[in-house]
């Protein structure tokens, strides 16, 4: 049986058909009619090239030896034996320990399609890009903090040197007292939100109700106050101010806002007919319980909660299929919970609907006691829906620790590689202003 005769590692003079290249030091042997399979590749037009003709094989290649009948490439050899393989397998992967982005390279240099990589090797790359796309960002970033100075106008330094303050913690320490003091009010209002429903510590107003200690009352407008001036210092010196208004974590912060100057106005500008009416106290104390989104503030300063966001984002095929194994356990469980305690005079279980509340306490482990089965085959049911709770929950509990990991990991080593690549900048910059300096002055 015939086969496609592999590259020859060999020295000596080459064959009628074949051609010989040395790659970085390693000489290769390959033969014409293997490399004519992509003709349109530096390798097939180097069969085709005529060797007397010093332009062209200049222009394929670094150098060329007539006597050996031999061309020098200055590449990657262990990425030329991946590259090889195309020609006689159709097919290109990647080995350990070559950079994917350096192997594209080799590819546009021997004039190798990317749709000849395999499957596994294509995600890894567009991963790769994914990576470095995250770091030109950074540095990015970073190259704009830089430049506060190089800013044209005044107003244009201003609102760069107020968007550090408000943004860039790590910046100066001023931009650290203001992330500290954020940090603190967020907690103090938290504080003083829960310490406001305890009973002792509230008052009576003059229709005889309780309400909330003016102390508490003055503690929480102050928090307020501070958090609608770093609102509004923040969106007059972004940038970008759209994004910044549609921003997740902005919309976050002024829903956490505008309930407190709502709820303001109507109690304190509204007349007193208005707030007799039923819908409007109850649309206040629905706006007053939209305060915990404050709570939700503390993301934009903890990186650890940003992490486990975008974690929780990359898991939720994970928590899909927890919440399906749950549902149908539920389902399945309850039905037979209410079949089986049909029999019993004192049943709990009315209803297969009301059946759901019990499956759920139970296979999530919680079990309040407030509804149980009575009978021997339902205990014995309630037992294996408690087992089968704890599989269904413990199965996705790995994949999504392990997203975590991963992600917070990665993120760690694009902002080290982020700020290498700045410090790469600055080096080569300052070689370059030393070059001109010195032949400014041999001129």
């Amino acid at each position: 049986m015939w086969t496609t005769p592999k590259p020859n590692y060999r020295r000596g003079f080459c064959a009628e058909g074949e051609i010989a290249v040395n790659i970085g030091g390693v000489r290769v042997v390959l033969f014409g009619d293997v490399l004519n399979r992509y003709p349109e590749s530096r390798l097939a037009e180097l069969v085709k090239c005529p060797t007397q003709n010093h332009e062209v094989v200049s222009s394929l290649c670094d150098d060329f030896d007539p006597s050996r009948k031999e061309f020098y490439f200055d590449r990657d050899p262990d990425a030329f034996k991946c590259i090889i393989d195309v020609y006689y397998f159709d097919e290109i992967h990647i080995k350990n320990g070559i950079c994917p982005i350096c192997f594209i390279k080799e590819l546009e240099f021997w004039k190798i399609d990317k749709s000849v990589l395999d499957e596994c090797c294509k995600s890894y790359l567009s991963e790769k890009e994914e990576e470095l796309t995250e770091i030109s960002n950074k540095v990015k970033v970073i190259l704009e903090d830089m430049e506060v100075d190089q800013c044209f106008t005044r107003a244009q330094r201003c609102q760069r040197y107020l968007w550090r303050l408000m943004e860039k913690p790590g910046s100066s320490l001023a931009a650290r007292v203001i992330a500290i003091a954020s940090f603190l009010s967020i907690l103090v209002s938290a504080v003083v939100m829960c310490v406001g429903t305890i009973p002792e510590l509230q008052v009576t107003d003059s229709e005889g109700k309780l309400v909330e200690h003016p102390i508490l009352e003055g503690i929480e407008t102050v928090c307020m106050l501070w958090f609608t001036a770093e609102y509004l210092l923040r969106l007059a010196s972004s940038p970008n101010k759209l994004n910044f208004a549609f921003s997740f974590m902005n919309v976050i912060d002024f829903m956490a806002i505008i309930p407190f100057y709502v709820v303001l106005s109507l109690t304190h500008l509204g007349t007193s007919s208005m707030m007799e009416l039923g819908n409007v106290q109850q649309a206040v104390q629905a706006l007053r319980i939209m305060r915990i989104a404050r709570i939700f503030k503390l993301a934009r300063h903890s990186s650890g909660l940003q992490t486990l966001t975008h974690a929780l984002k990359r898991s939720l095929k994970e928590l899909g299929l927890l919440l399906m194994y749950m549902s149908v356990g539920i389902f399945v469980f309850s039905a037979l919970a209410y079949t089986m305690e049909q029999s019993h005079p004192e049943t709990l279980f009315k209803s297969i609907p009301q059946s759901f509340w019990w499956a759920i306490i139970t296979m999530t482990t919680v079990g309040y006691g407030d509804i149980y089965p009575k009978t021997t085959l339902g205990k014995c049911n309630a037992a294996v829906s408690f087992l089968c709770g704890v599989i269904a929950i413990a199965l996705p509990i790995h994949p999504i620790i392990n997203n975590f990991v991963v992600f917070y990991n990665k993120q760690k080593v694009l902002e080290t590689a982020a700020k290498h690549e700045v410090e790469l900048m600055e080096l080569k910059s300052g070689r370059e202003a030393r070059r001109e300096t010195r032949a400014n002055r041999e001129t």
